[in-house]
């Protein structure tokens, strides 16, 4: 099979997975790279993108060990038609659990073929400067590998007549998933000093959950706890002080500080 055109579909609020997905297209050498973004709030009613059999690499952060449900919902509405697919999952150092596996089974049921997978480091959402969780992931040495994989899927494809020539994709996961996060009502907040009302946090929100009038408000309901919020607020007005949350950041920061590599299963 040759690899002349490939469709990156992707969640990214941080941008920390679209980067990854980008360099492992890259490793490809494809003539065509197209991207489906499915972040956006619209993700939830535009029409619904029927792919080919243009290889496609399909990437998703992970939150607590599982896909944010939002993004699997925006996956869902994708069609396969036999489609190749390369699955990419982000977490933040810690651990990706069952993620993985529920890409598999996720793609699987909208249509595509799993050919290949993996899973890299991002900056964790609830980094801080006080304490630094996988800051600055994916790094250079990260986005190399993401390349390398690349280069190892095109060589993988190219030497198969079909995808029936494969075997079935396996990847670390435990069936059934571990047990969702329950929801709960945190969420960023505003210094009412430093903000300016840019718009710059309601412009990034994945879920349209920040509204602006004469103050920044956030619906606890609608919040995902990306941060991308905070990561994108040109004057540090987005802030994170829930105690919750700098709990589980202070835990990461003691427990988890080593460095953890991509794994690729091809």
């Amino acid at each position: 099979m040759q690899v002349n055109a490939v469709k990156l579909v992707y969640f990214s609020p941080t941008g920390a997975t679209r980067k990854v997905l980008q360099n492992i297209a890259a490793g490809m050498q494809a003539v065509q790279v197209d991207e489906i973004n499915l972040t956006p709030p619209d993700a939830d009613s535009r029409e619904i993108a029927q792919l080919g059999h243009e290889l496609t690499v399909i990437g998703m952060p992970v939150y607590a060990g599982r896909l944010p449900v939002q993004a699997a919902a925006r996956l869902r509405r994708l069609r396969g038609d036999h489609t190749p697919a390369v699955l990419v999952v982000v977490y933040g150092n810690r651990k990706y659990e069952d993620a993985l596996v529920e890409l598999v089974d996720l793609s699987q049921a909208a249509g595509f073929v799993p050919v290949a997978g993996g899973a890299f480091i991002g900056e964790h959402s609830y980094t801080s400067a006080e304490k630094p969780l996988s800051a600055g992931r994916p790094d250079a040495d990260d986005l190399a590998q993401a390349a390398q994989f690349g280069k190892g899927i095109r060589t993988k494809l190219e030497t198969i007549h079909s995808l029936e020539d494969l075997p079935p994709l396996v990847v670390p996961g435990n069936r059934p998933y571990k047990p969702l996060k329950p929801s709960d009502d945190i969420t960023p907040e505003t210094d009412e000093m430093l903000c300016t009302l840019c718009e710059c946090c309601m412009k990034v929100c994945p879920t349209a959950a920040i509204t602006i009038n004469d103050r920044v408000e956030t619906n606890a309901a609608k919040c995902i706890v990306c941060c991308a919020c905070i990561k994108v607020c040109p004057t540090e007005a987005r802030i994170m002080r829930d105690e919750r949350v700098l709990k589980i950041a202070n835990w990461l920061y003691e427990d988890y500080a080593a460095r953890k590599e991509p794994e690729i299963f091809l």
